[in-house]
């Protein structure tokens, strides 16, 4: 089941609110106004978005948004839960034999699962059923590096984009070294674009890559566990050997979710 996850946007909001301090302390409220320049945002995200059309394809880019997306949501994989269906589904064959989980698994909403159930039930070697789906894992692994490909890409442009951003004013400031005046500010609006690109790297585009790193090591995990489980039941393994195996890859929290009903455990 897929939840909000409320800490994406907590960390980007307490990262502007920490900026935002960081200015207000110094300068007011009316500081904000020096940090905004118009010629400095076009450079970075006019730059940035220049680096990206030619880094990937239209393909992809059109991905980028859906990519973020994810990034705001939490898979509840519910460990727990998958065990006792795993035991249930061991005790049903061991019962009544293979056959009989072409009813059990119509209640279970994950594909992986269902897919590999029905490997077993055909009588597919086991070590070609796990040779399946470690390369539908394989798959799904690629698939969310290239999405994360284009955050990580923009969190090394941004900065980079911004550096640029500033020698154009430096070089521009050395241009008019006669005027000393001048100076001082033509150097504040030049760093401005260098604050531009390191922000965006590091309070959006890297933060989201990392997070979703993260995603998808969770769920490579749990598919390694389901895969695991989907053998037991095959080989005729006793539930409670079973879960004891599967409930060695995860932690202690986790497992007080078998105290609750898995969805499709009935039956």
């Amino acid at each position: 089941m897929k939840r909000f996850d409320i800490l994406t946007p907590f960390g980007i909001i307490l990262g502007i609110l920490v900026f935002a301090f960081g200015v207000i302390s110094s300068k007011g409220v009316n500081g904000f106004l020096k940090f905004i320049d118009i010629p400095s945002i076009i450079i970075v995200f006019g730059g940035l978005t220049a680096a990206l059309c030619i880094s990937f394809p239209l393909k992809e880019l059109k991905l980028m948004f859906v990519v973020i997306r994810q990034a705001f949501s939490h898979q509840d994989f519910q460990l727990g839960k998958l065990i006792d269906l795993f035991a249930h589904l061991s005790d049903r064959a061991r019962r009544d034999g293979l056959l009989s989980l072409e009813v059990e698994i119509e209640k279970v909403d994950d594909p992986f699962i269902k897919k590999g159930i029905l490997l077993a039930i055909d009588g597919i070697d086991p070590d070609i059923i796990i040779d399946i789906m470690t390369a539908e894992i394989s798959a799904m692994e690629e698939r969310h590096r290239k999405g994360r490909s284009i955050l990580e890409k923009a969190g090394e442009y941004a900065p980079s984009w911004g550096m640029i951003g500033t020698l154009i004013g430096l070089i521009l400031m050395l241009n008019d070294l006669n005027d000393p005046d001048s100076i001082g500010p033509s150097m504040a609006v030049a760093i401005i674009t260098t604050l531009y690109g390191s922000l965006l790297a590091n309070l959006f585009f890297l933060p989201l890559a990392a997070k979703l790193a993260d995603k998808t090591e969770q769920e490579v995990f749990v598919k390694q566990v389901i895969v695991e489980g989907i053998i037991g039941v095959q080989s005729g393994q006793n539930p409670k050997l079973l879960t004891e195996k599967l409930s060695a890859f995860i932690s202690q929290s986790d497992l007080k979710l078998t105290s609750e009903e898995y969805p499709g455990e009935e039956g």
